[in-house]
Formats: C-alpha cells, sequence, structure tokens
C-alpha cells in the first residue's frame, strides 16, 4: 500500500456541507474496516473531539499557524501511522486563511504535504455557473490539488445534469452526492456539548448518513484518489511507547464523565512528575499534541472531573485547566465546594497551574452561567466571569511575556488561539497577545507558578514552554 493514504475534503466556504461528508466518509471507513484517522485544519478542538468520541477516530490540528510545515508533516504522518486512510477535514473556504490571504489556509496544508482535495459544492440554483465555480476554485492555483467534486443537496435529477456539465466544463471527476435529507443532517448545536447520551442518540443519524454516502458517493473512486497521494517521505512518526496509549485510552472516558472517581494516591514521584488534568463535560478543549507533548517531556498526565471528584489527585504536582464549557455547568462546579477548595490551596501552596479559558473563567471568584446567575468559583484570581453577547477577540494570536513566567521568559513567544464569548473584570495583564493584523491587547495572569488566560495555547509552537512548565512540576 502507498505511504500515507489521505485526502482533504474542503468546499468554496463554511456551511457548504464538508462536516457532513467528512463524518459519513470516515464512518464508511470504519466500517470497511479501514482503521481511519481524522485531521482538521486550522485551530479547530471540537471537531476533532466529536471525531473521537462520536466516531471513535483519532487525528491531530493541521495548523500553518501554529506550526511550520516540517512539523505539520510530521503530525499528519504520525497519523497516518497506523492508519487505513487519513481524512483530513479543511476549515473555512479552501483558500480562506489568515486574513486576506491563503497563509495557513486548507489549501496550504492540502500543498505542504501532497493531499488530494476533494470539493463539496451546494448543488441549488445554478448549473453552467456551479461549472464556472468549480473551474475556478481548480484553476485559481495552479498547484490547487483538487481531484474531484462531490454534490451537496443535490437530487438524482439534478445530479445527472450537473455531473454531465461539470466533468465536461472542467474535467474534473463528480465522485457523487448528498441529497436533502434531513434525517441525515448533523446537530448544528455545539458539537462540544456532546454527552453520552447524546452520543448514543446521535448513531442512528450517522448510520443513516454512511448509508447514504455508500449509496450515492462512489467511495472506490475517492479511496482510489487517496492511495494516489505521493509517499510524504517522513518515517512514520510516533510518541514513545508510553506516549500513545494513555492518551488514546483515557480521553473518552474523561470527557464523558465515564472515569471512576479519582483514587487517593498518597505518594509523590520526584523523577516523573504527575499532572492533573481536568477533562469531563465542563472542561474539554485540549490540542491532543499539547497532551502528548507534556508526557514527552516527561510527565504523567492523571485526569480528574471538577464536576463530580472531590479533590485533585493526590500525587498531583502540576495543574492543567483547558477550556471548555464552565459556564453551562456553573452551579455544579459550584456546588462542588470540595474540588473548588482542593484547587484553590493547591494554587496558594504554589502548585504550577496552566489555565486556559474556561479553566481561567473557573479560577475566577465567580462566574456568570446562561440564566444571569453569578455562581462562586475557585477564588484564585480575583475577578469576574460575565457573558456577552458576541465573541471576544476571536482568532490567531502570538502571546509575548512581559516578564519572566512559569512557561515563557521576558520576551519568550508562544502561538495560541481565542474563542470566547464570555469574558472577565481582570483578563490579565502579565503578557501582550499580537493578531497578524497588528492588534494586540494585554492578556494572562501569570507568575512564577501561574499562567492563566482566555488564550488557547498550542505548546509545540514552542516546546520549551511545556518543558518549562513540566520542570517547575518536578
Amino acid at each position: 500500500m502507498p505511504d500515507a493514504p489521505r485526502l482533504m475534503v474542503t468546499a468554496p466556504a463554511s456551511g457548504s456541507g464538508k462536516t457532513t461528508l467528512t463524518v459519513g466518509l470516515l464512518r464508511v471507513l470504519r466500517r470497511r474496516g479501514l482503521a481511519p484517522a481524522a485531521c482538521k485544519c486550522g485551530p479547530d478542538y471540537i471537531d476533532p473531539m466529536f471525531h473521537r468520541r462520536v466516531l471513535g477516530v483519532d487525528g491531530y490540528n493541521l495548523d500553518l499557524f501554529f506550526a511550520p510545515p516540517p512539523v505539520v508533516r510530521k503530525l499528519l504522518a504520525r497519523a497516518a501511522a497506523t492508519a487505513g486512510v487519513t481524512v483530513i477535514e479543511g476549515a473555512m473556504g479552501y483558500y480562506d486563511g489568515i486574513g486576506t490571504t491563503d497563509e495557513a489556509s486548507a489549501y496550504a496544508v492540502s500543498r505542504i504535504t501532497e493531499t488530494p482535495a476533494i470539493l463539496v459544492v451546494p448543488a441549488g440554483g445554478a448549473m453552467m455557473s456551479l461549472a464556472a465555480l468549480v473551474a475556478g476554485f481548480n484553476n485559481f492555483r495552479s498547484d490547487s490539488r483538487i481531484c474531484g467534486v462531490v454534490l451537496n443537496k443535490a437530487s438524482d435529477r439534478v445530479y445527472e445534469k450537473a455531473k454531465t456539465v461539470l466533468e465536461k466544463e472542467t474535467g474534473l471527476p463528480v465522485f457523487g452526492r448528498l441529497g436533502r435529507d434531513d434525517a441525515i443532517r448533523l446537530p448544528s448545536r455545539h458539537l462540544g456539548l456532546v454527552t453520552p447520551d447524546s452520543i448514543a442518540a446521535m448513531q442512528p443519524i450517522l448510520d443513516r448518513l454512511a448509508d447514504a454516502v455508500e449509496k450515492t458517493v462512489d467511495v472506490d473512486a475517492i479511496l482510489e484518489a487517496a492511495r494516489a497521494a505521493p509517499p510524504l517521505g517522513i518515517p512514520a512518526v510516533t510518541a514513545g511507547t508510553s506516549t500513545f496509549p494513555p492518551v488514546r485510552q483515557t480521553l473518552a472516558a474523561a470527557e464523558s464523565g465515564a472515569m471512576a472517581p479519582v483514587k487517593t494516591v498518597p505518594r509523590r514521584s520526584a523523577e516523573r512528575p504527575v499532572i492533573a488534568v481536568a477533562r469531563d463535560e465542563a472542561f474539554s478543549f485540549y490540542y491532543r499534541e499539547n497532551l502528548e507533548l507534556l508526557e514527552e517531556c516527561g510527565a504523567r498526565l492523571a485526569y480528574f472531573s471538577p464536576l463530580r471528584d472531590s479533590a485533585l489527585p493526590a500525587e498531583a504536582t502540576g495543574l492543567y485547566l483547558g477550556g471548555g464549557y464552565p459556564e453551562v455547568h456553573a452551579r455544579a462546579l459550584s456546588e462542588n465546594a470540595g474540588m473548588r477548595r482542593s484547587v484553590g490551596d493547591a494554587l496558594r501552596s504554589g502548585m504550577p497551574t496552566v489555565a486556559e479559558c474556561g479553566g481561567f473563567l473557573y479560577l475566577h471568584n465567580e462566574l456568570e452561567d446562561e440564566n444571569g446567575t453569578f455562581w462562586p468559583m475557585v477564588g484564585a484570581v480575583d475577578s469576574r466571569g460575565y457573558r456577552t453577547d458576541r465573541l471576544s477577540r476571536f482568532g490567531y494570536c502570538t502571546v509575548t511575556a512581559r516578564d519572566d513566567n512559569l512557561l515563557l521568559p521576558a520576551g519568550g513567544e508562544i502561538r495560541a488561539h481565542e474563542f470566547h464569548y464570555w469574558d472577565s473584570s481582570n483578563p490579565g495583564d502579565d503578557c501582550l497577545a499580537l493578531r497578524p493584523s497588528g492588534e494586540r491587547w494585554p492578556c494572562v495572569v501569570a507568575g512564577a507558578r501561574l499562567f492563566a488566560g482566555f488564550p488557547h495555547l498550542y505548546l509545540p509552537a514552542n516546546p520549551e514552554a511545556a518543558t518549562n512548565f513540566v520542570k517547575a512540576c518536578l
């Protein structure tokens, strides 16, 4: 079999149906026993979580703002190492990158990984103009790597006409269609709010979607295109033998709340620090690459639930509070006074702590829930978290430290992403965030033992930050 069979599912714009095709295709590939991997372009932690928890498919973020091309290629090679085929889901429109450029776009990822791309195009209200659209995308860059088209929301009648026109006018094969059946549409609700009950309820939808893909999409032709991808030319990169199994075996259980309560282990290891990682329905936004890098730096990760456990793992020498939806679970988090006290005592005693976005809000004095009620939180950051009516400081940024702190030396940088509707009366000013457009703002509450703020950090962008965290946990 060729090295790393792979393909990208992309589209002219968001909302065109690429997620629907990606999910249906992954389900079909699993049915066929091909053990697919799923990667995602862009700074998205929700789609990969959905792929892992609902579909049982692992993968990585491939993001050219966060990581240079060699690292992105290595991550793809790592994902493909044990996969029969790797499916990469694009972000936004194919050529949409940073600002008004194609930098860090799905196209850029396809180009640097030499991955063939399938263009998903809504089929309504056009025919020859549809051909012009497809031809334009195919020819906009000489190395577009678009290898075929799938039409979305197309009836049999429209599809047969459109297929003939598109193939004649563009020279690209049309691999099939998806219809307008609402029974195969994925819920538009936050995918990050998937619960064990909703996972079970979603399985019939996924089965119907896979049936539709098998019936109306030429999966064999798509596989042939994936297998025609050139070798990546990188050895099958995997993490150390102690790295992949713990991450893969515990993430889904921790996210869903299926983990047993934390057992007390009254012993600490001076050789391998233990970082307690909050993971349940309230805290679920983590880049898998971050967790694996912490392990590669020597840490052992101990997952716990701020919603259900009464205290931090007793062996913990560090704490990582990721993003999520604490506002949705504010009452339950507040009523778990034992855990709030345990986290507060840990910070006051100097336990090295990284808190991102939702985890940062959990450390506040109070947090407003979706209904406008404020609930007491940990109280380690003298601030209130409150709801706003719009996304705040949304997008990529580079975070620069003003002074030495837990992760960065003065002037040290790490790349990150912000995405939040809730804000803080004290978002911090120990670092400066700079957007690619030039916009800048103060952020992060930081010191020798704490790094807490709204930015979601991408640790592989500055591995020294991960090393500094793990060293501090010793």
